[in-house]
């Protein structure tokens, strides 16, 4: 498990984040028009998976926003924005904010993508989402590079996900 806070008070996560050299696994999401989505629909792209508890907080919405900036320059790679809103709750967002370079994943249905990756924050009041983490893969599947933001009030540190695309 992986010691994590929010406003400073300690809380945990489900396990440790996969590590870097290994392949990520495959998952099982729904994308905002209610079809599923796994790794195989982004075969042959590096992927930035930027993962958060809720769109619907300052912190998680600011990457959101961060990495769909960037997205546009990124060559043949693709920002996941991965949470456990309800798809309904991602698409209100990302129309609202006029957000479309990123595509948006709900884990909302079992929480399987957490748990796998052991991001799932285990207790305290936000118990059952995702923490803060960036994972980036490249074209293989395979992960180049991990952060498990030790803060969840903190946003990532977008300049080292960026830079080993």
């Amino acid at each position: 498990m992986a010691l994590i806070a929010l406003g400073g008070n300690p809380t945990q996560t489900s396990g440790e984040l996969p590590k870097v050299g290994t392949k990520i696994a495959d998952f099982k999401l729904v994308k905002t028009d209610l079809t599923y989505c796994s790794l195989a629909d982004f075969t042959g792209k590096k992927l930035v998976l930027n993962i958060f508890p809720s769109v619907d907080t300052g912190t998680c919405a600011a990457s959101v926003r961060k990495f769909n900036e960037s997205a546009s320059t990124l060559e043949n790679t693709t920002v996941l924005c991965i949470s456990r809103d309800l798809p309904f709750a991602q698409k209100r967002f990302c129309g609202a904010e006029g957000l479309d370079n990123v595509v948006n994943l709900s884990d909302f249905l079992e929480g399987s993508f957490g748990k796998t990756n052991g991001l799932e924050i285990s207790d305290g009041p936000l118990a059952g989402l995702h923490s803060r983490v960036i994972i980036v893969v490249d074209e293989d599947g395979t992960i180049i590079h991990t952060e498990q933001v030790a803060e969840i009030a903190d946003e990532p540190n977008y300049e080292a996900a960026l830079a080993v695309l």
